[in-house]
Order: C-alpha cells, then structure tokens, then sequence
C-alpha cells in the first residue's frame, strides 16, 4: 500500500511539472493577431490599424486591402500577452480579430 501511494504521488508529481512546463511553453509561444473580414469601412479599418496598432498609413492600407480580397491578415505577432490587450480594443471598434498559435 504504502509503494502504491508513494508511486502515484511521483506520477502526479511528474505530471503537475510536465503541465507547468507545457503552460510555460503555450505562454512563450509566438501568436499573431488576425484581422478577418467584416462590414467595416476601409477608413474606419485604416485609422484603427493606424492608431491603435501603430502601422504606417501605407502598411495600414495595404492590410486592409489584404483582409477585403483574402479574407483575413496578420496585422501583428508576438506572445499572447502582448497581443490581448489588442485584441479586446480592436474588437470594441467592431473589427473581428483572433488570436491564433
């Protein structure tokens, strides 16, 4: 009994570390932040991109150009942290983001 306990507590123990590691890893990997198509102006597309996410007017454009024909683009990468923030303001403006790994 006592051997039975003691290995169910070292595979609970490898499995609680296996997880912490695993989480560790989801929150170090890089995201990106998708732009799907909508409703939306360009301009209104244009100026969010411009003063929320910090594009150039030309870079602007050109994804909004991007998200009208295909559907979707990547408007910006980086850890999940990071991009959430943006993706709850953008998604107040009514643009449709996502966040994908």
């Amino acid at each position: 009994m006592l051997i039975f306990v003691a290995t169910k507590v070292k595979l609970m123990s490898a499995y609680q570390e296996q997880s912490d590691i695993q989480s560790s890893l989801v929150n170090e990997e890089e995201c990106a932040l998708i732009l799907h198509n909508d409703f939306n102006t360009f301009e209104h597309v244009i100026h969010c991109l411009i003063n929320i996410m910090g594009h150039e007017p030309l870079q602007a454009e050109q994804c909004a150009f991007i998200v009208h024909y295909k559907g979707k683009c990547t408007i910006k990468k980086g850890k999940f942290e990071t991009l959430n923030p943006f993706h709850k303001i953008l998604s107040q403006q009514g643009l449709t983001v996502s966040i994908n790994q």
